[in-house]
């Protein structure tokens, strides 16, 4: 009768650990979605943990698949309307798409709509121009916007008002050139506009610094500015911020994933734990270095509260700026 009950008691332990969402297996079909065409930060978000859960937490390998549109809109759109409950599928995110929930581009849904599983690494705003620019510094560039806002072409990825604009715009404001006057050409992703920078249609590309490690290793290009409070280590270290240089601007790009609206607890619950243990390994450092990330950690309930303490910080930006009403 002892162990009867003995036995009872051990099951009815695990069955409540399974329905508190403790314990639970892998998914079996993982999948990232990249909400950009290839190349750019989406897909190095999406190929940075695909790499990672080939480490012994996955049993089958995560595919990556792209869904462009609106600068991660579609995805957002998409994954909440037709696809909420997908336990294995999992959405890159970067600060812009904090930026697009604050003005209002990810139409009627909000931050709250979606379950924020983890923030894995920090990216930094870049200025960046092609290796024979007449441009030597940010001072050059900015004085050349100043004498004549329409001459000098930007391109980055997403219209005005997204994440790259602003930040050509925050360094323009800084220099007293208003940003609406500035010519801007807009892409779909990085991967867009750093070819029409390579290729000369744009002058000068604001992008992420983590785009650039493997164009500044072939010579194509230079960078003016790092957007970042003091200078980046390793490759990127002889690279004055913009801050050194006068302009008091500084733009840090959070990337990481999300997951549908109706994903179970348990399964959202896996994924918090299984990044709680890549984020703790020096494997996952390597991996993050390797793509010219920088440590960032957040899971669950604390990356939650980072993402909407982020949306109320452009909220206010926004409205700084003019793009959005008081």
């Amino acid at each position: 009768m002892l162990l009867k009950k003995t036995l009872f008691a051990a099951a009815t332990a695990v069955l409540a650990t399974l329905a508190a969402g403790v314990v639970h297996a892998a998914p079996e079909k993982p999948e990232c979605i990249a909400p950009a065409k290839p190349g750019g930060g989406f897909d190095l978000t999406c190929k940075l943990v695909q790499s990672a859960l080939q480490n012994g937490y996955l049993e089958a390998p995560m595919r990556v698949t792209y869904m462009p549109g609106g600068i991660g809109a579609v995805a957002y759109n998409t994954v909440i309307a037709n696809r909420p409950a997908e336990a294995g599928t999992v959405v890159a995110f970067s600060g812009g798409s904090f930026l697009n929930l604050a003005i209002g581009k990810f139409g009627k849904y909000t931050e709250d709509d979606v379950k924020w599983v983890a923030a894995v690494g920090a990216d930094y705003g870049a200025i960046i121009v092609r290796a024979d620019s007449p441009f030597q510094s940010l001072k050059d560039l900015i004085e050349a916007t100043r004498a004549n806002p329409g001459k000098v072409v930007y391109g980055a990825g997403g219209s005005v008002g997204s994440q790259d604009w602003m930040k050509s715009a925050l360094v323009a404001r800084e220099a007293g050139v208003d940003p609406k006057s500035m010519r801007y050409v807009a892409f779909e992703g990085g991967g867009e506009a750093m070819t029409a920078l390579m290729g000369g249609h744009v002058q000068v590309y604001s992008g992420d610094a983590s785009e650039v490690a493997a164009h500044l290793k072939g010579g194509r290009v230079r960078v003016l500015a790092v957007l970042a409070p003091e200078r980046l280590p390793g490759e990127l270290a002889a690279i004055p911020t913009a801050i050194e240089q006068g302009y008091k601007v500084d733009w840090t790009i959070a990337r990481g994933y999300y997951v549908g609206p109706k994903v179970a607890d348990a399964d959202y619950a896996w994924w918090v734990a299984t990044f709680d243990k890549m984020l703790a390994s020096p494997e996952f450092d390597k991996l993050r270095a390797e793509r010219g990330l920088f440590p960032f950690a957040r899971t669950g309930a604390a990356a939650t509260e980072y993402v909407k303490q982020e949306v109320q910080r452009f909220r206010k930006l926004a409205v700084e700026l003019g793009l959005t009403a008081q």
